[in-house]
């Protein structure tokens, strides 16, 4: 099958630096391009040729429009577009532009960002997990606020297991919201960040937003409500299935964890990776994965994160080669091997 689509002035960002852009687009549909009068030729399975077209199109149309795409940038588009086909390209325009929150004013600052706000747009249950800094909690919140303000949902739910961070604080004084209060502040902090705070106050007396620890889940049908679980790699896997199955009619759930940060005691298996396994096919379910790159903190966090994976991986390969380095010593051992080869020696 072979289609045409016309290219305006200005399109060198489809080709990217040394053409590298148009190969990941050929590659990864399994197409051949080129350029023939002013038309961009693709050539291939249909399948391939009319997806190709379609993100070409897309590209053109927004090009005319006025937009201008750098060569990473379309590159990193490519990518998603490519890897996702319910995913445009002016979609993904769209929600890099300024959105407002409440008092807030923000605009992605990374496309995995881009692609987490039209997740959440597009899906009821989306899962963002990555490091620490890169907005998961932050823009989660956001879109609650968003929502409920706009009457989209009636009420914000936000829950966190009430795990400690490696240390164990002993006996709180105060009441039980005093108790657990310290547990929940970073979801306060966005809250505050997004609305006046005699507004939240506001809220939250009425039950309009609720922040609870994820023990208080257990029991309830959420209808008419944008659900965030943070913190999710600190919850157990039955208590994921827990919160997971609270969500109701014209509810939203979000659920960000870092991987990399398990609190839970020794032995305990973290809900969230189990649930990232056992979901990954079910449609409807949009997973989100950030990486160092998208981390929007001080820099030096960026490379603190590429520190510890470096290590990380070093002391695996480590484990590995003492591991084979001991199973190769266990086979030279006389000891283990009950047939011994003869020997000539004089006391044989």
């Amino acid at each position: 099958m072979r289609l045409s689509v016309p290219l305006p002035q200005g399109v060198e960002a489809l080709y990217g630096t040394r053409d590298e852009n148009i190969r990941l687009l050929e590659t990864a549909l399994a197409v051949r391009t080129r350029m023939a009068n002013g038309t961009l030729e693709i050539e291939g399975e249909e399948p391939g040729v009319e997806r190709a077209c379609r993100i070409v199109t897309d590209y053109t149309e927004l090009v005319r429009e006025g937009k201008v795409f750098s060569s990473a940038e379309m590159a990193s588009y490519l990518r998603i577009v490519i890897g996702d086909e319910a995913v445009t390209i002016r979609a993904l325009v769209a929600s890099g532009r300024q959105r407002s929150f409440g008092k807030k004013v923000l605009t992605p600052k990374t496309i995995n960002q881009c692609r987490y706000l039209e997740a959440i747009e597009r899906n009821d249950l989306v899962f963002g997990v990555g490091p620490a800094g890169t907005g998961k909690t932050y823009l989660a919140v956001a879109m609650a606020v968003s929502a409920l303000l706009s009457k989209r949902v009636s009420r914000i739910i936000l829950t966190r297991p009430a795990v400690e961070a490696g240390e164990k604080l002993g006996f709180l004084p105060g009441t039980l919201q005093e108790k657990i209060d310290p547990y929940l502040r970073p979801l306060y902090d966005a809250l505050f960040d997004m609305l006046d705070a005699e507004k939240v106050e506001k809220f939250i007396e009425k039950n309009i937003i609720e922040v609870a620890p994820l023990a208080f889940m257990r029991g309830r049908t959420l209808n008419d409500s944008f659900i965030i679980l943070d913190e999710a790699q600190n919850s157990t896997p039955e208590q994921m299935k827990m919160v997971l199955t609270r969500q109701g009619f014209n509810s939203k759930t979000v659920v960000t964890g870092d991987a990399t940060q398990i609190d839970l005691p020794s032995g305990r298996k973290s809900g969230l990776i189990e649930a990232v396994e056992i979901l990954k096919n079910i449609p409807g379910i949009s997973f989100v994965h950030f990486d160092e790159q998208d981390v929007v903190r001080h820099s030096l966090v960026q490379r603190i994160i590429r520190a510890y994976e470096a290590h990380g991986e070093n002391a695996a390969n480590a484990r590995q080669l003492r591991l084979r380095l001991n199973e190769v010593m266990a086979d030279a051992d006389p000891a283990n091997n009950p047939n011994p080869a003869k020997t000539n020696s004089p006391n044989a």
